[in-house]
Parts: structure tokens; C-alpha cells; sequence
């Protein structure tokens, strides 16, 4: 009796083993796509709302929430967080390849503010809010 136990015990946790392996495969193989993580390279400073970034190599994503798929984190290129900006959603006529980020004209000698952020393949991107005069608010639309 001691040795059919043991054999259903194995074979139960065999088949736990497997499920869960089928259960973790997938969300691995997607965070890309969730979170659109991409690494963006600047050839001259660039603003964020609160945040100057100097010419270099970053990381975007969308923060891990199901709740608010409208928060972009800024990394350096060691991972390490600079800023968690809200954004609003913005749409774009036609997708393309690769990622694509708009500007705000600035004045000479300034950070150029970055306007909206598309991942490659999407329509939808996120728009930067910046503050003005104590309120958030978009960035004019052309």
C-alpha cells in the first residue's frame, strides 16, 4: 500500500509541476508586449515632465498595473528607476516598425520635452503631461 501512495504522490506532483510550467511560460514570453519595455537612445537632452534626461541610452515601460496602463517608468540603462510619469492615451493614423517619439518645439539651448511615445506595431501611445501654471495638462495638439 506505502509504495502505491507514493507512486499517485509522484505522479501528483508531476502533473502540478507541469501546470505550472504552462502557467508561468506565457506571461514570460509577453512582458515585452505588456509592458512595452524599449530602449530609446538620445543624441541631446530631452524633458520629461519634472525630469531632465542628459543625451544618452534609457529604458521606457509601462508600469506593471492592470488598473492604469497610462504610467511610463524611466530607467537608466543599469535599470535603475528615474521617474514614474502619468500619461494619457494618444492614437496615431499608422503604425510602424519601429518606436516612434515625438517632440515639443523648446527654445534653443533647452531640453527638447518629449511629446508621445508609440510602441513599435501600435497606434496607441502615450501622450507626456506637463505642468503649467499649477495644473497638469496635455501638450498642444497640431
Amino acid at each position: 500500500m506505502g509504495d502505491k501512495a507514493m507512486t499517485i504522490g509522484r505522479v501528483l506532483l508531476a502533473i502540478a509541476a507541469t501546470s505550472c510550467i504552462g502557467i508561468v511560460a506565457p506571461r514570460s514570453a509577453t512582458a515585452d508586449a505588456w509592458n512595452k519595455e524599449t530602449v530609446v537612445t538620445f543624441s541631446q537632452d530631452v524633458a520629461i515632465p519634472g525630469r531632465v534626461l542628459p543625451a544618452g541610452q534609457y529604458i521606457f515601460r509601462i508600469a506593471d498595473s492592470r488598473t492604469n496602463r497610462h504610467t511610463v517608468q524611466v530607467f537608466d540603462r543599469a535599470g535603475k528607476i528615474l521617474a514614474t510619469v502619468f500619461t494619457i492615451p494618444t492614437v496615431r493614423l499608422t503604425a510602424t516598425d519601429d518606436t516612434h517619439i515625438t517632440f515639443n518645439e523648446q527654445r534653443t539651448g533647452l531640453a527638447v520635452p518629449i511629446k508621445e511615445w508609440f510602441y513599435p506595431g501600435n497606434i496607441n501611445g502615450e501622450e507626456f503631461m506637463y505642468r503649467s501654471h499649477g495644473a497638469m495638462i496635455a501638450t498642444a495638439r497640431r
